[in-house]
């Protein structure tokens, strides 16, 4: 730790920078942010910068408000996007009591929480998210959004705006140390996709915050916006973060075994049957908002059913096929994540939905066979298919019975997440849509 700051204070002085952000998340995980000059920074570095933590949602109360954001030193980067005559870096912190030991609200520690339980039974939890976004002319709620192109899946369209800021926010990813996989045209107009290699689950969900940050930066430097609503446009596809998971025994792969017909090992099958069996409690978490429920609906390419299957998207865990000679690419892919979640809940709650089906020794249902959206109800109870919740409240009140979503956000963030979201249910609950005043206005 004392090379890693050494490192960043030296850089900092060498490379000039002015300003240091300090970032968190609060609950939701909406971003925060304090700037430091770099006369403060060691200070930070070794004993943390002081804040009112009654100020962020989720966190603290008025009468035990201070807390202390603490730089990450592994974090540090210099930001791109800066202008070139005063250079800003940015360093993501944890959140910590006056005490120093870690606070239970933050976000962070809350998905360290859950690697630590990982590593006690052998294992390190790696990620790939595929974030799935769009762009509009604006983010004026007041009018439908204003698309920026008309492209449709893996569409090659030529010097539009759209494309080049998504090639400009690839090119700032690449240029902060961050490997970007693929970058594509998704298949609704001014849909697009980026792709981002497998890291270590923490890492990754800093990298999140960070894309999300650098793409709507690199919009509005252009006047235009980028938003990652999971369904801002009715009638085409909305937008997931359709994330590829897999365990490692130091440098081998968890989930793979050779003598297995298909190379999935045992911890890989429990792994998958404990996401099943607990996929509908921790949907409140991989899925936070009212709109996350406009996604996952039949006909649009997202999850609903409960179920699992190999290269089949209808499915909410599929297991694409490993990559020939490299057993180190098996994976599962959860696919109802959505790219407003908080990333570092998110995955805390996969993971642990993961290590239960491994720790209990899970049997996992057989694999699903063709396309479940094609299934009539009949058809699913036959065979024991169950579904996602269908919105806001119904996901809310499955997590509330749920030991395993409670132990793994801790008391302080499961009781404060529940609260949040019943509340934003009931303000849903009295608004009136224009849907139901064309419907109803004139008729009734």
């Amino acid at each position: 730790m004392e090379r890693q700051q050494d490192y960043v204070l030296r850089t900092v002085e060498e490379r000039g920078v002015r300003f240091i952000q300090l970032w968190f998340t609060d609950v939701l995980g909406t971003p925060k942010a304090v700037s430091i000059t770099p006369a403060e920074l060691e200070n930070a570095l070794e004993e943390g910068m002081t804040f009112d933590g009654s100020a962020i949602d989720g966190f603290s109360r008025v009468q035990e408000s201070d807390m202390l954001a603490k730089p990450d030193p592994k974090t540090f980067q210099i930001l791109p996007t800066a202008e070139h005559n005063a250079p800003v870096a940015r360093v993501f912190c944890d959140i910590v009591n006056l005490d120093n030991t870690p606070f239970e609200g933050d976000p962070r520690n809350v998905l360290r929480r859950s690697l630590e339980r990982a590593r006690e039974l052998g294992f390190s939890f790696y990620a790939a998210p595929e974030v799935e976004y769009f762009y509009f002319a604006d983010d004026d709620p007041a009018h439908p959004p204003v698309l920026l192109d008309r492209g449709s899946y893996f569409e090659l369209t030529v010097s539009d705006l759209a494309s080049d800021l998504r090639k400009k926010t690839v090119l700032t990813l690449e240029e902060m140390g961050v490997p970007v996989e693929y970058s594509l045209h998704e298949d609704s107009p001014s849909q697009h996709e980026i792709d981002l290699r497998h890291t270590d689950a923490l890492t990754m969900a800093d990298t999140v915050m960070t894309l999300r940050l650098l793409a709507k930066e690199i919009a509005q430097d252009h006047g235009v916006y980028a938003s990652f609503m999971p369904k801002p446009i009715a009638g085409v596809q909305g937008s997931g973060m359709h994330t590829h998971f897999s365990l490692f025994e130091g440098d081998t792969n968890a989930f793979y075994d050779p003598d297995d017909a298909h190379g999935l090992s045992k911890v890989a099958k429990g792994f998958i049957a404990g996401l099943l069996r607990h996929a509908p409690e921790i949907t409140a978490v991989t899925n936070q908002w009212v709109n996350s429920y406009k996604r996952l609906v039949v006909g649009y390419e997202a999850p609903v059913y409960v179920a699992w299957a190999r290269n089949n998207r209808s499915a909410v865990v599929n297991v694409p096929h490993a990559k020939r000679n490299k057993s180190e690419s098996t994976r599962v892919e959860y696919r109802a994540l959505d790219p407003a979640c908080n990333p570092y809940l998110a995955f805390a709650v996969v993971l642990a939905a993961g290590l239960k089906g491994i720790e209990e020794g899970y049997d996992l249902p057989p694999e699903t066979q063709g396309n479940l959206y094609q299934l009539t109800p009949e058809e699913l109870l036959a065979e024991n298919i169950g579904a996602l919740p269908g919105n806001l409240h119904e996901a809310i009140t499955i997590m509330e019975r749920s030991e395993l979503v409670a132990e793994t956000l801790g008391e302080h963030v499961f009781e404060w997440f529940i609260r949040n979201k019943q509340s934003e249910w009931a303000d849903y609950k009295t608004q009136v849509s224009q849907f139901e005043l064309d419907r109803y206005l004139r008729r009734l």
